[in-house]
């Protein structure tokens, strides 16, 4: 729609079904990748979601090798671009479903490069597998919400993908600065961060399985309301 080109938060919220004008980081989010879209407009947003994937895996690469510097720009490179492909699509009237589908694939390769960089720079192989399981979970759980006739996306929580992002890009900054780990506290980056993503997760989960609950039965109860109607007809 027209006017969603000239207020990206309003897009944004008519595309998930979520109203953010409470929150202003999410506002501020929404914001600044709609003007970070403006020299890529003519690029397909796929090609855009492809190449957050690549930056991501690049970033892999890159703390193997123990560029943790470069890993850190490649990491908050794929984040501005998991938002500015979103932008792209909204501004220029190319948002389509399958480039929803797109895009959700993408982040969650994205998302399993983050912890990759997690477990190269010294992360416990064990418990990252169980953070990815945590991502992969809440994501699930909200697509198959979705799939059930929930309008919107449940719940903004706060272990949604900016916050993954972050934590992995703090980590790379922190073995950058500080390679022996956080002072004072005897652990790496990696696994500190590691069990700062499993705390994130429980809180985002909690709060998504809230939202769903809420939704679903806002959805069921309206089921129930128009069943009544009709038997009253």
């Amino acid at each position: 729609m027209a006017e969603d080109r000239v207020d990206p938060v309003r897009g944004w919220e008519r595309l998930h079904g979520e109203d953010v004008s409470g929150n202003r980081l999410a506002v501020g989010w929404i914001r600044l990748v709609h003007v970070l879209a403006r020299p890529v407009l003519s690029v397909a947003p796929d090609a855009l979601s492809a190449a957050g994937v690549a930056s991501a895996a690049a970033a892999v690469g890159a703390a193997a090798l123990g560029l943790t510097w470069a890993a850190l720009g490649l990491v908050l490179v794929s984040g501005l671009l998991d938002g500015i492909d979103g932008a792209v699509a909204l501004r220029t009237g190319r948002a389509r479903p399958l480039g929803a589908v797109v895009d959700a694939v993408a982040d969650r390769l994205a998302d399993l490069c983050l912890i990759a960089v997690l477990v190269v720079l010294g992360g416990d192989a064990r418990l990252a597998v169980a953070v990815a399981a945590a991502v992969l979970l809440h994501e699930y759980a909200r697509a198959r919400a979705q799939g059930a006739g929930m309008g919107s996306a449940g719940a903004i929580t706060v272990a949604e993908r900016p916050t993954r992002v972050i934590l992995v890009a703090v980590t790379c900054l922190g073995a950058g600065v500080a390679p022996s780990g956080p002072p004072g506290t005897g652990w790496s980056w990696p696994m500190v961060t590691l069990w700062l993503w499993v705390g994130v997760a429980v809180v985002g989960g909690t709060q998504l399985a809230a939202g769903i609950r809420r939704e679903l039965g806002r959805a069921d109860q309206a089921g129930d309301d128009r069943g009544g109607q009709g038997d009253q007809g």
